[in-house]
């Protein structure tokens, strides 16, 4: 099969002939349909965060179901299904304590080392699973609790948005902040997962939605997808300022959806007093941020990170399905464009640039 593996960092995907396994006991292959182009493989891409390598990458991905492990009950060959990189153990203390997004308990769903590789190059050598999924390929072979059956009458092209980009955004509005209706919201960033927690915002009711970015194009889009207010932030003198403007003094909760210090910091000082600013994005390792001690006992303001949108993936995907084919979730829109697997590096220069929302990779 062909698949995108980045074999040094920084560096560009190359495309490779990829041999995959058949699946272990509690394994399920499946023919991936389409896969989203997210930020966060261009974060080890640049060599801002560091992963094993030589690495198959792609972590947001929809497909269809080839054949499964003797052990596996939960999905059968034909059953439609969305990959996520929260693959839950479901017996360590976070997934019993209800944080299945915060388990580490890696070895209990990955192949032992003296066991076959699930994945090979043309050489016959092991190539590493980005976010345990590998999702920039023709076929993927994973853990069973990785993956989540939803309805067949959902397009996968726009499934696969769900399976990283659109559950974080919702989620770390939903789940994370849980913010209230009525409340009024500033998110920062308007990619994908941006775009999604506006949307999060509307869904549960706030009534000030504010969208900062840096392109027209985005606000725009931020606009159709419940923003009721946007700020370009190469526009105004400060932008902190702009937002408090509108909102007379600041907003409830705060979202960050770029994963820059500077705008970490912007997101903490946007919010009022006892407000929340929530961290979605994927800040470069060895990157601090730095916040004045006083508002945090002086105006009870609270600064907290979104893994995954706080995700319990198997229940949350399915009624994030529900809300696309009711008319609730916008993921047309989303897309910006559709590419080939060749098309990739193209597709990342783009997101490199700031140019688009969301593009999509189909495999068929």
């Amino acid at each position: 099969m062909k698949a995108a593996v980045l074999n040094q960092s920084p560096g560009d995907l190359d495309i490779e002939d990829v041999s995959v396994a058949d699946p272990s006991p509690r394994e399920v292959r499946l023919r991936v349909a389409n896969a989203g182009l997210c930020h966060s493989d261009l974060h080890f891409m640049d060599g801002l965060w560091r992963t094993s390598l030589p690495a198959v990458m792609g972590h947001e991905s929809a497909g269809v179901v080839e054949a499964v492990g003797s052990d596996v009950t939960y999905v059968e060959p034909g059953d439609h299904v969305i990959t996520c990189l929260s693959v839950f153990c479901g017996h360590c203390a976070e997934c019993l304590t209800g944080h299945p997004n915060r388990c580490q308990n890696y070895k209990a769903v990955s192949r032992s080392r003296d066991m076959p590789p699930r994945l090979t190059n043309a050489h016959g050598d092991r190539l590493a699973q980005f976010a345990q999924l590998a999702g920039f390929a023709e076929e993927m072979l994973v853990h069973e609790n990785a993956v989540v059956k939803i309805r067949p009458d959902m397009p996968l092209d726009r499934a696969c948005l769900i399976g990283c980009g659109v559950t974080t955004g919702l989620g770390a509005v939903f789940k994370t902040a849980r913010i209230e209706p009525g409340s009024t919201v500033c998110v920062i960033g308007c990619g994908g997962i941006g775009l999604s927690a506006v949307q999060g915002a509307r869904i549960a009711g706030a009534n000030r939605i504010v969208a900062v970015d840096v392109s027209d194009h985005k606000l725009e889009i931020a606009r159709t997808m419940g923003a009721t207010d946007t700020v370009n932030a190469t526009s105004v003198d400060n932008p902190v300022e702009a937002v408090r403007d509108l909102t007379q003094g600041g907003v409830e909760y705060s979202f960050e959806a770029i994963g820059l210090k500077q705008t970490v910091e912007q997101a903490f000082d946007v919010t009022r007093l006892g407000g929340t600013a929530v961290v979605i994005g994927m800040i470069p390792q060895d990157q601090k941020v730095e916040l004045a001690g006083w508002p945090f006992f002086m105006l009870e303001k609270t600064l907290k990170g979104s893994m995954m949108g706080s995700n319990a993936f198997r229940v949350d995907m399915p009624r994030y399905v529900d809300m696309y084919l009711d008319g609730r979730l916008m993921l047309d829109e989303m897309i910006s464009a559709t590419l080939t697997l060749e098309d990739i590096n193209d597709g990342y220069d783009a997101l490199r640039k700031g140019e688009v929302a969301r593009q999509v990779i189909a495999f068929d």
